[in-house]
């Protein structure tokens, strides 16, 4: 792998440029932050050459990007997990895929939710048959995205909330999902949100809207990159445009809803879906 010389030792672009030197390694950290962390995993996942991987995945544990967890003694094999300077790059690698999904694969609106032909759509249905990194359920989960609900003695909506089309109807949303909790739990499903807030902001809401389930914060970035769940960007911040997974018990992805263009009648649809199973 060919080395750049640096010219700029006080550039902190230049000198993270040193580390993440070329495209496949951003692709490689962004697999291991998927969950794909061995080897033949990797290779298999990118269609890179053995001897590329192996200088990557050598040169990103040099610099403590990664570290190595021994799986196997004989023979010798191990797992590429995320340190926490890897984790560092995660909102890095949530701002490239928003920037790509905006303004390369879109037509750089900011918008909270998308085509149904649009490739955040395909990426987030593709997700079916995903389990989820790191996520423990013990039965069947709903986990709805929203981009952000406040409650009205906390902090307001962000500037210009309003106008970014799909961002309302988080309120709406999370107390359709309580006035049907009873009926999500006679079919064996439980409900969780989901939102890159505070988890201050998060009780706040859940308080004011009397939520019979728990709202979940997901504000570094880790499920967002995991399954490079579709985001956009609003006063300084990373929000989830709206959709739905459901998990079985395994936290394995079952049913994706993307776009949600209403989120009530997404709740009751879901939920029809379920009160139909066998």
């Amino acid at each position: 792998m060919r080395r750049v010389e640096l010219i700029d030792a006080d550039c902190g672009i230049e000198q993270a440029l040193g580390v993440l030197t070329d495209w496949w390694t951003f692709l490689v950290i962004r697999d291991v932050a998927g969950g794909v962390t061995r080897f033949e995993a990797l290779q298999h996942s990118l269609g890179v050459s053995r001897r590329a991987l192996a200088e990557r995945l050598a040169a990103l544990v040099e610099h403590g990007v990664l570290r190595r967890a021994r799986y196997s003694e004989h023979p010798p094999r191990h797992d590429y997990l995320l340190t926490p300077k890897g984790e560092g790059l995660l909102p890095v690698l949530i701002a490239l895929q928003e920037w790509g999904d905006r303004h390369v694969l879109g037509d750089g609106s900011l918008t909270a939710t998308a085509a149904p032909t649009s490739a955040e759509a395909h990426r987030v249905h593709d997700l079916v048959g995903r389990r989820i990194p790191g996520l423990r359920v013990e039965t069947w989960t709903v986990l709805y995205f929203f981009p952000g609900a406040f409650a009205p003695d906390a902090a307001g909506l962000p500037p210009g909330w309003g106008e970014i089309p799909g961002a309302a109807g988080c309120t709406l949303e999370s107390m359709t999902y309580a006035a049907r909790a009873a009926e999500f739990a006679a079919a064996g499903v439980e409900i969780r949100g989901v939102s890159t807030q505070r988890p201050d902001q998060l009780e706040a809401f859940a308080a004011y809207a009397k939520l019979p389930f728990p709202l979940l914060s997901d504000q570094d970035g880790k499920l967002a990159a995991a399954l490079r769940l579709p985001t956009f960007r609003t006063a300084g911040a990373d929000r989830f445009k709206r959709l739905t997974l459901l998990t079985d018990q395994t936290a394995t992805i079952r049913t994706v809803q993307f776009p949600i263009t209403d989120p009530a009648a997404s709740v009751m649809e879901l939920l029809t879906e379920l009160q139909a199973r066998p």
